[in-house]
């Protein structure tokens, strides 16, 4: 019979509950500013509920009534320059981070509320209305909230994806040494996301200051925890990750409060990340006005219990036995809420023809719909733009294009602290796989940062650490294709933040990726990844096909304050060409294409390996061709001004790209460029591309699935046949 020993996990789990001891030594201001803050939070989300019964919410109203008491008694525990981020029921959470913050004294009940508490609610309701005066100017709505000055980094609709995000600003705090921390507040139904858990699992390991605060309300909307889970008490995840885990009452804001204060103990001691799970309850169902109970997937009982154990009630029971406050106060406050509630709404609406509606001036504009995309680019204002035409440095001939990369990144981290590497081997095996970040771990040792294989976590940590401001991370995919494990990241996060939230808030994040067609590496390492990116919103795209646009294009990728993707390609990787000797501190411009080489006859557009390619299969065949590399790949980066010219030159195009059919980053380009020179065509515009399938394992479907020279050739040949200037075989 074999032997049997029981392991003992790393870190603790403890339940935490406030005695009669606590509750007589809870500083009375602290208890008055609970009784406060809950009920002005319970009044806030009673009248969004009203104004969305009546038609004036548009979208979903997901009310945290009955859950306040997590929300509040997390918040008071933190200081002002702590943050927090939560999920699409978050009301609650934003506004107790926020009257912390507005009211850092405390809020005496029994007076009438000060006007930036006013404000406060004035923005946020106005925020869930979708109007001019919210705090995203009504970009947001209810479910994306931010106000970074008071330490709100952000709501997220997408249950368990702002979890990563706050791992990013607490590593800046790490980084920076504050002893602040961050909050992130999810429910139940999250803690089976992969991104949650791969989250906590990189914030153990790199000993991160944030606490995974669980809403556990039993239900993620209609389905019950025991449902999903054999673990039903969710702070058990903590075990697996060796995380210090508490259970509370979430009902028992003090208790609460107290296991906050022991987690921010632990954090601010440098120990690492927490856990909490705060036994709550949502009182109404996932949205709207109606408990669940009329939805069937709970009882009435079940409800009526809940609700005894209100966490209103709760504290003003305690504040009432110790003579702080009197029954006849705690009704006035509510009075009071209500009546300030009513009055804000009111500024915001007007009755016509007997019924309530949004006044009308307070919409935002029309013409602010793509306002924020992007940024204006004013940050590369006095950038020395070279060409390497006019480079008057030296250069050197022959220079590994791979070397250049890892020369730049050492160059531009030197001069920066700001800049962190983030990815799967970057630290190790020389550089990485290929050798781009050649050296760097030896000298930024805490900036070149290895990761677990664990894409969507440590991609959302770059964007929270981009998002914090202080932190411009450069992330490395080892393959393009990579960017589905992390898609929420890339394209929910990342790509829609500034727009999202406002317009206004910088997302400074550099993506380095390549493609391997041609290295056998098969269908799920092989992709070109622009026509992804260039038909989702947000991201701008660099791709240089020569070692001296690879360092004036990263530096301008690295001096933006949107996210950058950057393509690097197998195939250029061990070519060579001119490269600065010394002088590694140029720009290329965001937007600029390159004329390759000049003619009368057809403009062929394309970008990376195929640009050198196509050159020789034009000299080869001896048509006067125009070659453009485009260099800028997204909406906003098409040099149209150069590409029109061209156009109109030659009355011809042919769009040259290697990768597959579907994915093409042509289709969007040609759409576009019919749309702009359909005067000047005299013929369709005419694409080079790979084949429908990805590229597989085997070499010879791998060399066909790619467009080769001689599909260009062909390209070419069908183009020039179709103005009537037939190239011989």
């Amino acid at each position: 019979m074999p032997k049997f020993t029981d392991l003992t996990p790393m870190a603790f789990w403890r339940e935490i509950k406030a005695t009669e001891a606590d509750q007589a030594a809870l500083d009375p201001r602290t208890g008055l500013t609970m009784l406060a803050q809950m009920s002005l939070i319970r009044v806030f989300e009673e009248k969004v509920l009203d104004l969305a019964a009546q038609g004036l919410v548009h979208g979903p109203a997901h009310s945290a009534i009955g859950q306040e008491g997590g929300a509040v008694g997390s918040a008071l525990a933190l200081r002002p320059t702590d943050q927090v981020n939560g999920s699409h029921r978050a009301h609650h959470q934003f506004l107790a981070k926020a009257l912390s913050y507005v009211a850092q004294q405390g809020i005496d009940p029994s007076q009438p509320f000060e006007e930036h508490i006013r404000d406060l609610s004035k923005r946020t309701l106005a925020e869930i209305l979708g109007l001019a005066q919210g705090f995203c100017k009504g970009r947001g709505g209810s479910m994306h909230l931010r106000w970074a000055e008071s330490g709100n980094l952000g709501t997220n609709a997408i249950v368990g994806g702002g979890v990563p995000m706050a791992a990013g600003a607490a590593w800046a705090h790490r980084q920076a040494g504050t002893g602040d921390v961050v909050y992130t507040y999810f429910g139940d139904g999250a803690t089976n996301i992969g991104s949650v858990l791969e989250t906590m699992n990189l914030a153990a390991a790199w000993k991160l200051p944030i606490c995974f605060f669980i809403e556990n309300n039993r239900y993620a909307v209609s389905t019950n925890v025991e449902e999903v889970t054999a673990e039903t008490r969710l702070s058990a995840r903590g075990l697996a990750f060796g995380i210090p885990s508490f259970k509370v009452d979430g009902m028992d804001a003090l208790s609460v409060y107290l296991a906050a204060e022991e987690a921010n103990r632990i954090m601010r001691a440098g120990d690492g990340p927490t856990i909490i799970e705060a036994d709550v309850y949502r009182y109404f169902h996932q949205n709207g006005a109606l408990p669940g109970s009329a939805f069937g997937y709970r009882s009435k009982e079940e409800e009526t219990e809940w609700r005894g154990r209100d966490p209103i009630d709760a504290i003003a029971r305690t504040l009432e036995e110790r003579q702080i406050i009197g029954s006849d106060a705690v009704a006035a406050l509510r009075l009071r809420c209500q009546e300030m509630m009513d009055s804000v709404a009111d500024e915001l609406l007007e009755t016509v023809d007997g019924k309530k509606r949004i006044i009308p001036a307070l919409w935002p504009e029309e013409s602010f719909v793509d306002y924020g995309l992007r940024g204006d680019l004013s940050e590369m204002d006095g950038a020395r733009y070279v060409e390497q035409a006019g480079f008057e440095g030296r250069l050197e001939d022959n220079v590994k294009f791979i070397d250049v990369v890892a020369d730049v990144m050492d160059r531009r981290m030197a001069t920066d602290a700001q800049i962190v590497i983030l990815g799967e081997d970057v630290h190790r095996l020389k550089g990485g796989t290929n050798g781009a970040t050649r050296g760097l771990s030896q000298k930024y040792p805490d900036r070149c940062l290895g990761t677990p294989i664990a894409e969507n976590a440590f991609t959302g940590v770059a964007a929270g650490m981009a998002a914090d401001g202080r932190v411009r991370p450069v992330i490395e995919f080892m393959y393009p294709d990579f960017m589905w494990v992390a898609a929420d990241q890339v394209f929910n996060q990342i790509g829609k933040f500034r727009h999202m939230f406002g317009g206004e808030s910088p997302m400074p994040l550099v993506l380095r990726t390549k493609v391997a067609m041609g290295t056998g590496y098969g269908s799920q390492h092989s992709m070109d990844p622009a026509g992804i990116f260039a038909t989702s919103p947000g991201w701008r795209i660099v791709a240089p096909s020569t070692p001296y646009d690879y360092v004036g294009l990263m530096n301008s990728a690295l001096r933006c304050n949107d996210p950058v993707l950057v393509i690097e390609h197998v195939d250029l990787y061990n070519s060579k060409g001119a490269a600065p000797a010394e002088d590694l501190d140029y720009f290329i411009p965001l937007g600029k294409a390159r004329v390759v080489r000049e003619g009368s006859q057809v403009t062929v557009l394309t970008y990376l390996a195929m640009v050198e390619k196509t050159r020789k299969v034009v000299e080869e065949l001896g048509i006067d061709a125009e070659i453009i590399d485009l260099r800028s790949l997204d909406r906003a980066g098409l040099d149209w001004e150069t590409i029109e010219a061209s156009v109109r030159k030659t009355n011809n195009v042919l769009i040259v790209e290697q990768g597959a059919l579907g994915t093409s980053y042509g289709g969007m380009l040609a759409d576009e460029l019919q749309r702009r020179v359909f005067d000047y065509l005299d013929q369709p515009i005419q694409r080079v591309t790979g084949g429908e399938a990805s590229p597989s394992i085997s070499k010879a479907l791998e060399t066909a699935a790619c467009a080769r020279p001689q599909d260009v050739a062909r390209g070419l040949r069908a183009v020039m046949a179709g103005q009537g200037l037939p190239v011989a075989e």
